[in-house]
């Protein structure tokens, strides 16, 4: 998901960064380049906090209404993404006859990946290929 980043500068300080979905979420760098790059960190940051505290993350602003609004009329507007959570990974028992097993594991390691790597792109390829019911 992408945010926008108001980037401002005043004539003696750093490249100041604020989000108008987030108040409160900051941060600044000496240089354009280094504030956007910061600008991702301090939103994860602030995002992983919300999330921590059981606050609700919200949906992105339009453009349009942060172009409208006088309080980042004099700054430069950038998308943020946010990084996506990995999703927790989960230990499944599952039963295999022992020669699939094997025929398993001899191809994930001539592949150079674990057998749950294997499997597990094996399950997304079927998954992906499914038809829906009528």
């Amino acid at each position: 998901m992408d945010y926008i980043a108001i980037l401002h500068k005043e004539s003696d300080s750093d490249w100041g960064v604020s989000f108008p979905d987030f108040p409160g979420c900051i941060t600044a760098g000496s240089s354009l380049e280094e504030a956007r790059h910061l600008a991702g960190e301090a939103l994860a940051l602030h995002v992983r906090g919300m999330v921590e505290d059981g606050l609700a993350v919200p949906q992105p602003m339009a453009l349009d209404a942060v172009a409208r609004h006088p309080d980042f009329a004099d700054g430069v507007a950038v998308l943020v993404s946010l990084p996506q959570a990995k999703p927790r990974s989960v230990r499944v028992n599952i039963m295999l006859p022992e020669p699939d097993l094997q025929a398993i594991d001899a191809r994930a390691r001539a592949e150079g990946v674990s057998r749950s790597s294997f499997l597990l792109r094996a399950a997304r390829s079927a998954l992906a290929f499914q038809t829906p019911a009528p």
